[in-house]
């Protein structure tokens, strides 16, 4: 019989025995690891935790299971795992070369500074005898945000011209001066005497536009025309002047300029379908003394005077934009109508008596040697006598119909060219603005146009006793003797 002391003992060692056995049974179930080298250590055995457990893998084990991933099927860096809520760390995309810096347009006019990218009214103030005899003359002025040609714009040279006006106003107050290159300088109004008055001329009736480029020591007309032209037209790199038909006669729309100078040819090519006619320009007018001094200049004639010619308007602001931008100042891409001829020569018919003229063309008409273009009638006795064409061409201006003079211009033809010099419409697309600046010479040539013989007498119709009229052939617009056709 066992005592309760030894029956204690027996039942403790049972139990180790029994604890043990697991252990045991995987330490006989081991594979036997090879023996370490004499002089090595032996290799770490994993340590086995309770919070392990005894079936969870060692964590070496762990990695390996990472490690065996299978590989990505699309051949690009697998996303890391990581919670929605947290921010993705991505690496900073490479900064960009710095641009090269932009060079503002600078301009400083009528002693101002006009900052780059503004839109603003100066005033020119001619300087005179009295003081506060002139009121100061209002200047637009439109500067870019980038170095450009500056154009400038004059208007009412003649105070009763109005297309000018208005197509001065609806240019520069529709530029943005954020996407202009270059200048744009626009006066309005020229000669605000005259505008005032509602007259061609000053209040001493001289004609501002026959003392250019003026004279600071001369006459009231001429000191006007040296102070606008020293403070204001200087600055140009190219002049657009603005006019209408006077005293009662109406233009088409048309450019007028010395197609003898090349860097005038080229810039008449920038207004798109617009009538081009060659005419040197009386001496004293400011497109010929621009020129006298390198700035190519033309005159932009269109409707008549003392009116508002809505379809003369829009012609010339659609001119004008088309002109900034084939000189690069603007950005516009398109094609404007059919080609127009440019007339190298041109002449005027006159009534051959006094009397009221009435028309039988119209503007922009084709008429041909011996067509009837109007008749002047007498109220008295009735006689009527025609007005016969003497060269084929077109009707770039007239008279309206009203009472005349002997010998009084009513119809302006344009001499057919050649169609050689009839050129085919082409893209506005813009240049670089230095070239545009220097508005590269070119060459043309400017044949001279033969003139026509006299057309034969008409015989008289049944209605009135009529009177056929043959005038003398005349070269050119600026050669007809009465300074009142001049456009400038």
């Amino acid at each position: 019989m066992i005592s309760a002391p030894g029956l204690a003992l027996a039942l403790l060692w049972s139990g180790l025995a029994t604890a043990q056995s697991p252990l045991a049974t995987q330490l006989e179930e081991a594979p036997e690891q090879p023996t370490a080298l004499a002089g090595t250590a032996p290799a770490p055995v994993p340590e086995v935790t309770p919070e392990a457990g005894l079936g969870a893998p060692a964590p070496e084990a762990a990695v390996q299971l990472e490690e065996r991933e299978p590989p990505s099927t699309t051949g690009l860096p697998r996303a890391p795992n990581l919670p929605l809520d947290e921010p993705v760390e991505t690496e900073p995309p490479p900064t960009a070369p710095n641009p090269a810096p932009v060079v503002l347009q600078e301009l400083v006019l009528l002693g101002r500074e006009v900052p780059p990218k503004t839109s603003t009214r100066l005033a020119w103030a001619p300087t005179q005898s009295f003081e506060g005899i002139y009121v100061d003359t209002p200047v637009l002025v439109v500067n870019g945000v980038e170095p450009g040609p500056t154009l400038c714009l004059t208007a009412a040279m003649h105070g009763d011209e109005l297309n000018g006006i208005e197509t001065v106003r609806r240019v520069l107050y529709n530029l943005d001066a954020g996407k202009l290159k270059g200048a744009v300088i626009g006066v309005p109004i020229v000669n605000l005497q005259g505008f005032h008055a509602g007259s061609r001329y000053l209040t001493d009736r001289r004609d501002l536009n026959r003392y250019f480029p003026g004279d600071p020591e001369g006459s009231s007309a001429s000191r006007l025309a040296y102070s606008f032209f020293h403070e204001v037209i200087a600055h140009c790199d190219a002049l657009v002047d603005l006019h209408t038909g006077s005293f009662y006669r109406t233009n088409l729309p048309q450019l007028r300029g010395d197609l003898r100078n090349p860097r005038v040819v080229q810039l008449t090519k920038g207004f798109g379908s617009t009538v081009v006619v060659h005419s040197e320009g009386t001496a004293g007018t400011l497109r010929r003394a621009a020129v006298e001094v390198g700035i190519p200049a033309v005159t932009l004639e269109a409707g008549g005077p003392s009116v508002l010619d809505e379809d003369a308007v829009s012609h010339s602001v659609k001119a004008i934009r088309t002109l900034l931008n084939h000189l690069g100042m603007t950005i516009r891409f398109s094609l404007w109508g059919d080609p127009e001829p440019v007339y190298y020569n041109s002449v005027w018919e006159r009534a051959p008596v006094g009397g009221i003229v009435f028309s039988r063309v119209s503007l922009g008409q084709t008429v041909k040697r011996g067509d009837v273009l109007g008749t002047v009638t007498n109220p008295i006795t009735n006689v009527r006598t025609r007005i016969i064409s003497n060269h084929n061409g077109r009707i770039i201006g007239m008279a309206l119909n009203q009472v005349v003079q002997p010998g009084f211009a009513t119809h302006h033809i344009g001499i057919t060219p050649p169609k050689g010099q009839i050129s085919p419409p082409e893209d506005v697309v813009a240049t670089d603005p230095g070239s545009a600046r220097q508005l590269a010479d070119v060459t043309t040539d400017a044949p001279a146009g033969s003139g026509e013989e006299a057309a034969e007498s008409e015989q008289p119709d049944a209605s009135a006793v009529e009177e056929n009229h043959t005038p003398a052939v005349e070269n050119s617009a600026d050669e007809v003797g009465d300074e009142d056709l001049e456009e400038d």
